[in-house]
């Protein structure tokens, strides 16, 4: 391994640690609900859009989908829960097992396309899923699904008195999904993905199993997707299939790894940092007037960061060397 490298990676690494306990130690002097509030929801779309980029920025596959995912991890949760009394826990590695199959088997034919038509195809396969989920009665059909309170408990995973459970559970989700990433962008996984990137038959052509590769990458994107939707769940009490499967989940998941830079260790973290507080922000403070401005203020601004670093913001902080790889 280039020693440069190595030290980069040991250097991520100390970094991330220590932004992990500032993050843990926030809460002490925040005690603002809203404000923590959009710290848990930070700290979510940090995780998600993580697990988006193993996929859509290592591995090349772009996703509008993932919604599908995050939708089957909330359901499991809070129909295993409300109709079989199963801890939330399991809810949530049920599934993120069931987005991981389903990944994989939807990967099958869908790998076989390229370009804006796969992008087309996760596209309508999350709006399929989306109206099965609106039709399906067991589920709760379009009224969707409220989840019993049964007092405050780390056992159940719920808490009505405070969201501090909630942020450091989020938390940590979002230091797995980065370390995740960081042990597999050094992997034999994280090197054929790049290269399935750059050029697919290359990579084909030197011993690369690029269709096992993709599939590797989507099973492992769906599975972290999905225990952030049953992490939604509980913490939000009531979901509906517009809630966890709406269109705009998808693009909630993409935006900050583009914004932040798409493929990269840092770049969705970033992107979360800056785009979630100000998406909540503009529609709290200007969004009651119904007239878009929130979203009209929201949308300028990410086009103005786009133009201004097409390669993401974590350029910014990127030497000249690091940048270029």
């Amino acid at each position: 391994m280039d020693t440069t490298f190595a030290q980069r990676r040991r250097r991520d690494l100390i970094v991330a640690f220590c932004l992990a306990v500032v993050a843990a130690l926030v809460p002490l002097f925040v005690k603002d609900v809203y404000v923590q509030n959009i710290m848990v929801l930070t700290l979510m779309y940090a995780a998600l859009s993580q697990s988006w980029n193993i996929l859509s920025g290592y591995c090349g596959q772009i996703s509008l989908g993932h919604a599908l995912y995050f939708g089957l991890g909330a359901y499991a949760t809070a129909l295993l829960f409300t109709k079989f009394g199963v801890l939330p826990w399991f809810g949530m590695l049920a599934g993120g097992v069931i987005s991981a199959v389903i990944a994989m088997v939807l990967g099958y034919p869908f790998f076989r396309l390229r370009g804006h038509y796969f992008v087309i195809a996760t596209i309508v396969i999350a709006e399929i899923g989306l109206l099965l989920i609106q039709n399906w009665d067991w589920a709760g059909a379009a009224l969707g699904i409220t989840i019993p309170m049964r007092g405050d408990s780390w056992l159940k995973f719920q808490f009505a008195r405070s969201k501090l459970p909630y942020f450091y559970f989020a938390l940590a989700l979002a230091c797995v999904a980065w370390f995740v990433t960081w042990w597999l962008e050094d992997s034999k996984w994280g090197y054929w993905w790049r290269a399935v990137k750059d050029n697919p038959d290359a990579a084909e052509s030197l011993g690369v199993v690029v269709f096992n590769s993709k599939m590797g990458a989507a099973a492992v994107s769906a599975f972290l997707v999905a225990v952030g939707g049953g992490f939604y769940a509980q913490f939000v009490s009531y979901i509906d299939p517009e809630s966890v499967m709406g269109f705009q989940f998808s693009l909630l998941m993409a935006l900050p790894a583009v914004v932040g830079g798409i493929g990269t260790l840092w770049g969705p973290m970033l992107g979360a940092v800056i785009l979630i507080p100000l998406t909540e922000l503009t529609r709290s403070f200007i969004g009651g007037s119904g007239r878009g401005v929130d979203l009209i203020v929201y949308g300028s601004l990410i086009v103005a960061i786009s133009l201004a670093r097409p390669q993401g913001l974590v350029g910014l902080f990127a030497s000249r060397k690091e940048a270029a790889r």
